[in-house]
């Protein structure tokens, strides 16, 4: 007779077995409709699954978080159901859930169209409106590859055979659909209310270049029409809000396939690279930090020795210096910033010692996945290392965390997930460490007072880490600055400090970052401000216009002055109307628009406008010139970020 609990600590006790569905149905007619999964003691299952002892159980409803995933996960097959209805010669492959909605691959024999997805599309709301059964069931291995090949899908057989012998299998079926899948999935297909297909792709099968390539579609599902409304609003938003686009009409950088994935910084795509990192250059050296730089190029060997080489060797780029000699372009710095803790003999009563380094690095990133700033081959890291003591692991990791959200404030973020990274399969290092490394972490997000999820096995292999995922004004995150506890690395390249009792101890190295990669961070800014971005940012600050050549001379004197008060100011002669010229500078995104007719050069004043068409009206020259200092020292966006 199992005892079941529920969230508000109530609890209801059956006569025998009873599955979550029973339970929903227990509690109210409403509720069972509603339901499309539970969680047993934790565990998200299906609603058929079968509770026989005591448990604590949740249902399941649209309301609930974990509502999206199974919402997604379902929506995945429903979509290869449907691809099978119409294409019945195409091999379906896998189809897991991935951030806002799921994908499919399949091996067809001729490329989806457009009209293919509006078709499948079609196929999939048929089959949410006959509001199919979904029923789970337990499979032997063996039975599994006979009925994958019986139906011809050679490659969920393929997929069987690399699954553990001892592991439990399960099938999906819906109509006449079933596919191999753990699940838990909805009820029956009438719980998918809102979804669309986005896009085809190519995707080589496991990943694998040298192997076949497959179809992927892309979709995107929601628990209502509100969301998926939203989700797509802020799709096209996003896409008005392209770094690239945005990028080519201020002419920041540009790319090309002479140097893949590497930036060609423009003029004024440098000074607000110029000027984010003078920005946190005076921060850390306020913190305390010791700014280094070290070599490109080190010799494998190092690689080897710190554990790299093992993980990473794939993704460096080598050069071969002589037969016996095989140098790497360092892909991180912080073997080389291991190297600098080791000249000459360091003691407790240096420590903590803060190591910090622009470091340029290098990784052979697959040619598909690159994507403008936002993911590169060469890319600088506002990268830092703190050598310290375990008695000094917290505080140092909290102080750390003050600096990041404080220097995230000024830039414009207030809205920052955190999330903890624990231990990987593949790592290095003992259990005892990996224990002390995470909770250390987990104490110093507590001391912070910041919440945190957990991330179980997604943490570095020398060490857990603390990511900082920064939401945007359109809802999106992107993970950005990270905090890593590794008592390993310093170990393995020797490198210790004398204690109290003068003997030899191995440092802790706290591996931080806060912006991560800066050509990626100011991809996020640019499409963060849409290009607008905060006078102490952007390119040139104020652009001064005439609106006819009698003014030009007073133009050129004001422009000099502007300049050697620091201002990023340029002039605007052209025999244009001035309309033109004051819309042509607002596409530029400049946020100080300044107008000079006769009447302003006989007062010696200007006009002042903002790139978002406020007339801030007539002001004296100096009066223009400390209004714009002020805006720039105190980072001021003129609250031109958009909502």
């Amino acid at each position: 007779m199992p005892v079941i609990t529920l969230p508000d600590g109530s609890q209801r006790n059956f006569e025998g077995p009873v599955t979550v569905a029973q339970v929903a149905a227990n509690i109210g007619a409403g509720l069972a409709k509603a339901a499309l999964a539970g969680k047993v003691n934790g565990k998200l299952v299906d609603t058929s699954y079968e509770v026989v002892d005591d448990a604590q159980v949740a249902i399941v409803t649209d309301k609930d978080p974990a509502a999206l995933e199974v919402i997604r996960h379902s929506t995945a097959h429903l979509l290869a159901q449907a691809v099978k209805l119409l294409f019945p010669t195409a091999q379906v492959t896998i189809g897991p859930v991935i951030e806002n909605g799921f994908y499919y691959d399949f091996a067809f024999g001729r490329a989806f169209t457009p009209e293919d997805l509006l078709n499948i599309e079609g196929k999939m709301q048929e089959l949410v409106k006959q509001d199919l059964t979904v029923t789970r069931n337990v499979i032997t291995r063996d039975e599994a590859i006979r009925f994958f090949r019986s139906i011809g899908e050679e490659y969920k057989a393929k997929i069987i055979e690399a699954i553990p012998g001892d592991e439990t299998l399960t099938t999906y079926q819906q109509g006449d659909f079933v596919d191999l899948c753990r699940g838990p999935h909805v009820p029956s297909t009438g719980k998918i209310k809102a979804f669309k297909l986005m896009k085809v792709a190519g995707a080589y099968w496991r990943g694998d270049s040298n192997n076949e390539m497959l179809q992927r579609i892309y979709g995107t599902a929601w628990t209502d029409k509100k969301g998926l409304e939203e989700y797509i609003k802020n799709l096209e938003e996003a896409e008005k809000r392209d770094h690239r686009k945005i990028a080519k009409n201020m002419d920041l950088f540009h790319l090309q396939e002479e140097a893949p994935g590497m930036v060609f910084w423009h003029a004024n795509g440098w000074i607000i690279y110029q000027a984010i990192r003078e920005y946190i250059r005076e921060r850390i050296t306020e913190d305390g930090y010791q700014e280094v730089s070290t070599p490109q190029l080190v010799d494998s060997e190092l690689w080897k020795k710190s554990g790299h080489w093992d993980m990473f060797h794939e993704e460096m780029f080598t050069v071969e210096a002589d037969e016996t000699r095989v140098f790497a372009v360092k892909p991180m710095n912080c073997p080389c910033h291991v190297q600098i803790f080791k000249q000459g003999l360091r003691s407790y009563r240096d420590l903590p010692i803060r190591l910090a380094e622009f470091g340029c690095v290098h990784r052979n990133e697959f040619s598909g996945a690159m994507h403008g700033l936002m993911r590169v081959r060469q890319l600088v890291q506002d990268d830092a290392h703190i050598f310290c003591t375990e008695a000094q692991v917290q505080a140092e990791s909290v102080r750390f965390i003050k600096l990041l959200l404080s220097v995230y404030r000024d830039l414009g973020f207030n809205d920052v997930i955190v999330k903890l990274a624990t231990r990987p399969e593949k790592r290095i290092g003992t259990d005892v460490s990996w224990d002390a490394a995470e909770k250390a972490l987990a104490d110093s997000l507590q001391e912070a007072g910041l919440p945190y999820e957990l991330c179980p096995g997604e943490g570095g292999f020398y060490g857990p880490k603390i990511e900082f995922h920064l939401k945007d004004c359109i809802g999106r995150t992107w993970q950005c600055g990270t905090l890593q506890i590794d008592y390993n690395q310093p170990e393995r390249l020797d490198a210790y400090y004398i204690t109290e009792d003068s003997s030899k101890k191995v440092p802790v190295m706290l591996h931080r970052a806060i912006l991560g990669s800066l050509e990626r961070f100011i991809g996020i800014l640019l499409e963060h401000y849409a290009g607008k971005l905060p006078v102490w940012l952007a390119p040139t600050q104020a652009v001064i216009m005439n609106i006819t050549d009698r003014q030009t001379p007073y133009v050129e004197e004001i422009t000099k002055l502007f300049k050697k008060h620091g201002i990023r100011v340029k002039s605007d002669l052209r025999n244009e109307k001035i309309g033109f010229k004051i819309r042509e500078h607002t596409l530029q995104n400049i946020p100080y628009l300044l107008v000079v007719g006769d009447r302003e050069a006989e007062a010696r004043a200007i006009s002042v406008r903002t790139q978002q068409g406020e007339d801030l009206g007539n002001m004296s020259i100096e009066q223009c010139i400390e209004f714009i200092k002020d805006a720039i020292a105190k980072r001021s966006n003129l609250g031109g970020r958009p909502d």
